[in-house]
């Protein structure tokens, strides 16, 4: 497992800077609150609300979370914020905005259904850093603390042009 260094040159963001820094807006922010982040995890909340746009298709009269919207919630907190906490640890903060993290792969296994009004908690546990490339294992647990989906997912740092 790769970790970043101890010896990190800038202090660390903020949670309310970190959240500044998150480039998905809504409708596609999946992101309400940032509760912990450190150089080796991070987690989140998002409560999915009753008229998110996907639910009048999914299913009409019984709506679920689509999966596709459940992976994209883990990798914002999991892979897009834990990156963008840890390009803020080797960039002064005038270059934070000159840095994306994009999502690039994952490996996800769905356990349990995510309801309108649900809430949930992600963590992400980095497994790997190095050259602005990250993997993590990110969790996705319901309030009532069951695990709902699991995933492997990757990102990587690109230049914000």
């Amino acid at each position: 497992m790769g970790e970043c260094t101890l010896a990190d040159p800038y202090p660390a963001l903020s949670l309310p800077e970190l959240l500044k820094l998150l480039p998905q807006q809504k409708p596609f922010r999946f992101v309400d609150e940032i509760t912990d982040v450190s150089s080796h995890h991070i987690v989140g909340k998002y409560t999915f609300r009753h008229d998110e746009f996907f639910y009048s298709g999914h299913f009409p009269g019984h709506p679920v979370t689509p999966g596709v919207i459940l992976l994209e919630c883990m990798c914002q907190i999991g892979v897009v914020l834990q990156g963008i906490y840890l390009v803020g640890l080797e960039l002064p903060p005038e270059e934070h905005h000159d840095w994306l993290t994009l999502f690039s792969d994952a490996e996800v296994e769905f356990l349990k259904s995510v309801l309108p009004g649900e809430t949930v908690t992600v963590r992400g546990d980095l497994e790997f850093w190095r050259r602005k490339k990250l993997k993590a294992r990110v969790t996705m647990h319901l309030a009532d603390g069951t695990l709902a989906a699991t995933a492997t997912a990757s990102g990587i740092g690109v230049r914000n042009v």
